[in-house]
């Protein structure tokens, strides 16, 4: 059973387009929330309204009267190449919405009880095999300093707010989701692992992501919170279930020095670094996964639910 909602809540999501602001959207009005989405484009229905967080603008009223602001904005980081222009897209792209957010609430007589705002396992940058808790130190390296000036962004929340970032991991979908190009190559008998795939990838699946999330908002937990499965893997063992799930073969292991010339510093930021993250808070707290063994997540990525 998933976490109990006590009451029903207004939740106002930033970043509702992408794969998990949409499946969240989708959960929570399931559950009967009351669920308004900030657009870019002129709204097409009273549930939407417009604003632009790269001009810093956002009428307050967007967020009078929510329980809860979820903040899921930040430009995709494996859509394209990093060059140095992209890379500052990537800070940008967070900083300017989870500050527009702030800027927002802090006009309000009565903010939001609650700031849900996006962070990533990249936080903790590549650490081997040492188990990450949420008291583990940040990292190195591009994302790792995105995330952190992303985290402090959203502290900057008016007094009174319970702020809560979530480092998610890998999200798993039967869209691909994460894995990117990968699924599609497994699903044909053409995957593997991506270099000595000894590398820890912290995953778990998008109804568990969107349970999470909600179980967030309507906690008392606060403060950093890492997202991911309890069951910890490694890429050999992660790609070896998705294959074995879809019948299929992952003999075809594509080398680093491969993915260091195809994709630059992506290659090491994203696919080879390694971060054994452990949910501690998540535990502690009781929530419960749908899909908290490998086995389970990749027969439900698969179609066998």
């Amino acid at each position: 059973m998933r976490a109990v909602v006590r009451w029903i809540m207004h939740i106002v999501i930033a970043g509702a387009s992408g794969l998990i602001g949409t499946h969240l959207s989708a959960t929570l009005r399931e559950a009967g929330h009351d669920v308004t989405t900030l657009v870019r484009r002129e709204p097409t229905s009273a549930a939407e309204i417009r604003w632009d967080p790269a001009a810093r603008r956002l009428d307050p009223a967007a967020l009078a009267g929510a329980d809860a602001v979820v903040n899921l904005s930040g430009a995709g980081i494996g859509d394209r190449p990093w060059t140095r222009r992209r890379i500052d897209e990537l800070l940008t792209s967070r900083l300017d919405p989870t500050r527009t957010l702030v800027a927002a609430m802090a006009k309000l007589e009565q903010p939001p009880q609650v700031f849900v705002s996006q962070s990533g396992s990249n936080y903790y940058g590549d650490r081997g095999t040492a188990v990450l808790r949420e008291n583990s130190p940040n990292g190195k390296g591009i994302m790792a300093r995105i995330c952190r000036e992303w985290e402090a962004a959203a502290h900057e929340a008016p007094s009174g707010v319970r702020v809560i970032t979530p480092r998610t991991g890998v999200v798993l979908s039967p869209a691909g989701g994460a894995l990117g190009r990968l699924l599609p190559l497994l699903r044909l008998g053409l995957g593997g692992p991506l270099g000595n795939g000894r590398q820890y990838w912290p995953w778990i699946t998008l109804p568990d992501v969107a349970a999470a999330f909600l179980f967030l908002a309507d906690s008392g937990l606060h403060g950093p919170v890492n997202v991911c499965a309890p069951e910890n893997a490694d890429v050999n063992a992660l790609t070896g279930a998705l294959a074995s799930a879809l019948h299929r073969p992952a003999f075809f292991r594509v080398p680093s020095p491969a993915l260091r010339l195809v994709m630059w510093k992506l290659a090491d930021e994203l696919i080879l670094s390694s971060q054994r993250m452990e949910p501690a808070a998540l535990e502690a707290a009781g929530f419960q996964w749908q899909h908290p063994s490998l086995a389970q997540a990749a027969a439900w990525v698969a179609g066998k639910h």
